[in-house]
């Protein structure tokens, strides 16, 4: 009987003492949260009467970045850290658990398909950018809205384009932790851009776009299920990217070679017309409107400049932003370019076949903008020298598209130690071939003049 007492009061106080510490536990939560949210109340409404206060790193970092953002060496900073942890990303391959001690090498063995560290080159774009325009918050701005309005088809509509929105200086409110955060990791643009600047990204938040309606959304969905169906056709019909990747282009003749090289190029311009009008689509659907990437077909460029504005047209647009007006602009075109190539190339992968692409396009970048410097000079004034001069700028066009398609078979199919193999194929056998590619690109560009002509009447 007293055993049974002594049982039954053992298992009263065990009761007992769970039930006072589940109250206890629930008191102390109850206690913190409302300790946490007064104090949180108190600092926040009385924070302007606080004396002696020192913030934090994490307020000094969105509440008072002016301190170190308005110096005239933040730009460098801001550029060697990029560059600094880009270039470590690609050597270290986006780091590995083996890197913090042997017991977690394990780890390296679960790391996926995606690669984080090459969507990182975007954030690394975008992070640029944030800072370049916080930089530039408090300065004057060349920018001239009025005679912008001018020329501009959108803003004389009513609505805003993207280059108003991306010179308009946003509210000093915009620059905080939380939008530059919401910038960087946009879900939309993150995997693969379109690249938007932050004043163009921070404007949209409170007022989104409206430059394309409901029905132009529609129908620029349809027009890329009908680009996506294009794809797959040319993927199942020909294997342009299978002759480049596996090296079967060195049994080839000229001829085909440079039909793999036409095609290769083609081939990448729908892929990342592809990628990059899906992701734009959404984020148009989301109320934020991106550069268009590729506005023009890529059989439609004549000569290198065109080409890039209308490749990764967003990419160019940051580069003309963040590089090339800081770097003096059109007074010194002809250092920036190779400069800027460098980059792009950098920023792509450290490849060397990359870094021979980018050398070997400013190699035929600098003669067109010297001709088209000569160009601008040179006064016509009579029909015949019209004549004269449009063939010739056919004839630059051509060269400028086989200088382009050079530059890309050297990136893109057969590297650089496949150049020996090219020009000694070409001389031995493929004159001929040459010479029917340099007339197909003069007939070509004589076309996109036709094209370009037709615009206006077109309005």
């Amino acid at each position: 009987m007293k055993k049974n007492d002594s049982d039954s009061g053992s298992n009263n106080s065990r009761r007992w003492k769970r039930m006072e510490l589940s109250l206890l536990i629930l008191y102390a939560i109850a206690f913190y949260s409302i300790i946490i949210r007064r104090s949180l109340h108190l600092s926040r409404d009385l924070y302007s009467q606080l004396h002696g206060l020192r913030p934090g790193w994490l307020t000094i970092f969105t509440q008072r970045p002016n301190i170190f953002a308005r110096k005239k060496y933040f730009l460098l900073v801001l550029w060697s850290f990029n560059i600094f942890f880009l270039l470590c990303n690609r050597v270290y391959g986006g780091y590995s658990f083996s890197m913090i001690g042997k017991r977690w090498a394990y780890l390296d063995n679960f790391r996926g398909t995606f690669r984080w560290h090459i969507c990182f080159n975007f954030v690394v774009l975008r992070m640029i950018s944030f800072g370049y325009d916080y930089h530039w918050a408090d300065k004057y701005s060349h920018f001239d809205q009025k005679k912008h309005i001018q020329r501009c088809d959108i803003c004389k509509s009513g609505k805003t384009c993207y280059q108003t929105l991306q010179e308009r200086c946003v509210q000093n409110g915009k620059y905080a932790y939380s939008t530059y955060i919401c910038y960087l990791v946009y879900a939309p643009l993150y995997l693969a851009g379109p690249i938007i600047n932050f004043n163009a990204f921070a404007s949209q938040l409170d007022v989104p776009q409206n430059n394309y309606s409901a029905r132009d959304k529609t129908h620029y969905g349809l027009r890329w299920i009908f680009s996506l169906v294009l794809m797959e056709l040319m993927t199942h019909l020909f294997h342009y990217n299978a002759f480049a990747i596996s090296g079967l282009w060195k049994q080839l003749a000229p001829m085909d070679v440079f039909i793999i090289g036409y095609g290769v190029l083609n081939f990448m311009w729908l892929k990342f017309f592809l990628v990059w009008r899906y992701f734009r689509f959404w984020s148009l659907i989301c109320g934020i409107e991106a550069p268009e990437n590729m506005p023009r077909c890529i059989n439609n460029c004549c000569n290198l400049e065109s080409f890039w504005k209308n490749w990764h047209a967003s990419y160019n647009k940051w580069l003309v932003r963040y590089m090339y007006i800081p770097l003096g602009g059109s007074q010194k075109k002809l250092v920036n370019v190779w400069v800027i190539f460098t980059f792009v190339a950098i920023w792509h992968d450290l490849e060397w076949k990359l870094l021979s692409w980018a050398w070997l396009t400013c190699l035929f970048f600098v003669p067109e903008m010297m001709l088209k410097s000569a160009a601008t000079t040179f006064q016509v004034d009579s029909a015949f020298g019209e004549f004269v001069f449009r063939e010739l700028r056919a004839l630059a066009g051509a060269i400028t598209i086989t200088c382009l398609m050079v530059a890309n078979l050297v990136g893109y199919v057969i590297g650089p130690s496949g150049m020996n193999w090219l020009i000694s194929q070409f001389l031995k056998e493929g004159l001929s071939v040459l010479g029917c590619m340099f007339l197909t690109f003069y007939v070509g560009t004589k076309l996109m003049f036709h094209i370009d002509d037709s615009k206006p009447r077109r309005h």
